[in-house]
């Protein structure tokens, strides 16, 4: 997959096909989108085209109402190329664009800059001021163009609709297999590791700090998990929020590899996120924690073992 910023080299995906969104998660019904993409970019023989926004639009419109994101832009960037598109367009976002009516966003960007054969978005999509372009505008304007345009329509689990927003309010309530649901795989951050306070060597159980994460963390506890190190998956128990049986009230992230010898300050870290194990609780004493820690590592071992003995975790980047 090519990926531009802005519309440079037309060549890449001048005529093709074009999908336009955030695309934060590139969950499952993001995913059905995109192959539909690929499949009408095929029958017409053109580029599959996403085209996306840097920054997003309300981090411009309504700063304090960003979301934390789900994924970064490295991870959007790979999911996205894992769907079979050919061109991945970032348009850095600014104010000229957001004030565009829907009729001249769709003259100026579908028309003109990718002279598009084509559209695929999902039922919530909007574009234009005051997001007045719906779907239905959109297919107004595809059908008075010659331009097709398809709509397709939303998955949905037991939850619920799947969505970014849904998703983001499950990984925040520590609902991680939830998320897994929703978005195909488990839920996946990056960070770099940096020393920490050395409890967790002093208890036995060395721990991994990890720091620079960009995208939203889930709800305090104790989880199982997958992290990859240096192109290898371990299982790993993780450990979110502070530590109060030592009334230290800093938050930390701290990530306990099972079966990794080693040093790995300064270095990248992916971590998968399987099941929350426990919320966080006082223990009366070392000892207590050293056994309850003990259990903690059997489970996060046991959920991670059958993880990696399936092969579906999330790839890292």
């Amino acid at each position: 997959m090519q990926t531009k910023v802005g519309f440079e080299n037309p060549e890449a995906y001048s005529g093709g096909c074009l999908s336009i969104g955030n695309f934060d998660g590139v969950h499952r019904g993001h995913q059905r989108m995109l192959h539909s993409l690929v499949s009408m970019s095929r029958r017409y023989g053109v580029p599959a085209v996403v085209m996306t926004f840097d920054p997003p639009p309300i981090a411009i419109l309504s700063p304090g109402l960003t979301p934390p994101a789900i994924t970064s832009a490295a991870q959007k960037q790979e999911l996205i190329a894992k769907c079979g598109v050919d061109c991945l367009i970032i348009y850095p976002t600014n104010r000229t664009l957001l004030g565009m009516s829907p009729g001249d966003f769709f003259h100026e960007i579908v028309q003109k800059q990718v002279a598009a054969r084509g559209i695929v978005e999902g039922p919530n999509f909007y574009f234009g001021k005051n997001r007045a372009g719906t779907v239905h505008v959109l297919q107004e304007l595809g059908a008075a163009s010659g331009i097709d345009v398809e709509i397709v329509p939303p998955l949905q689990v037991e939850s619920g609709l799947i969505s970014s927003t849904a998703i983001r309010q499950a990984i925040s309530a520590g609902d991680v297999i939830a998320a897994h649901v929703m978005l195909g795989r488990p839920y996946q951050i990056h960070g770099t590791v940096s020393p920490g306070a050395q409890r967790g060597r002093e208890l036995g159980f060395p721990t991994a700090n990890l720091e620079r994460v960009v995208t939203l963390l889930p709800a305090e506890g104790v989880y199982s998990g997958v992290s990859t190190v240096r192109g290898e998956r371990y299982p790993a128990a993780i450990h979110i929020g502070p530590n109060p049986t030592f009334h230290d009230e800093m938050q930390k992230l701290e990530v306990h590899l099972i079966g990794f010898e080693g040093e790995i300050y300064g270095e990248t870290m992916a971590v998968d996120f399987l099941r929350k194990i426990r919320d966080l609780q006082t223990f009366a004493g070392r000892e207590t924690l050293i056994e309850q820690l003990r259990q903690d590592i059997d489970l996060a071992t046991k959920y991670a073992n059958e993880e990696l003995s399936t092969g579906t975790g999330a790839s890292a980047h």
